[in-house]
């Protein structure tokens, strides 16, 4: 894994991207959203992360995030881990989801092509965190991070994509609270 792809200093505050295998659009139903939203509050509790942005799009997650004293590679491969279990679950157990077979089926092939998975893989294996080192740079990744539902077209405000920390800023309530980057 290159040098330039790793946490170093998880004082420091990271941008962080997470995509589904294959870029599979799984975030199309709302419980599927609530199982990664649930995952954030329970890591901001119980493992040290400091959450200051975040947006979950149909088939990846952005996240600008940092640690006072904990591993973020830790807590990203928990979170992962977590995450894929609770997600094929959900898709297993969800009545209305006409896609099961398909889902589970690529979730199980990338499974099979890894040897790091017991069976399924929803995540895709890297992270690429990039250090925030600057105002601009945040500024850059926080704007590019809460324009991604605008841009993809399903809302024509930041602030009204739910499933953002794009409310945080615009000074209203989010779904989470946060520490705000800036």
């Amino acid at each position: 894994m290159s040098r330039k792809y790793k946490f170093y200093d998880n004082k420091k505050v990271h941008f962080v991207s997470l995509a589904t295998v294959g870029w599979v659009d799984l975030f199309t139903r709302r419980i599927y959203f609530e199982v990664i939203t649930d995952s954030f509050s329970y890591c901001i509790k119980h493992k040290g992360l400091i959450l200051n942005a975040w947006c979950i799009m149909t088939n990846h997650v952005h996240l600008i995030i940092r640690s006072e004293d904990k591993s973020l590679s830790g807590i990203m491969r928990d979170m992962k881990k977590f995450t894929s279990k609770e997600l094929i679950k959900t898709i297993q157990e969800h009545p209305k989801e006409s896609r099961k077979e398909r889902l589970l089926r690529i979730f199980e092939q990338a499974g099979q092509e890894n040897k790091n998975n017991s069976y399924y893989q929803l995540w895709q294996q890297h992270n690429h965190p990039i250090e925030l080192s600057t105002n601009n740079m945040m500024n850059q990744r926080l704007d590019y991070l809460h324009m991604n539902p605008v841009k993809a077209g399903f809302v024509k405000r930041p602030q009204d994509w739910l499933f953002s920390s794009a409310k945080n800023y615009a000074g209203l309530q989010g779904l989470l609270n946060l520490e705000l980057a800036l």
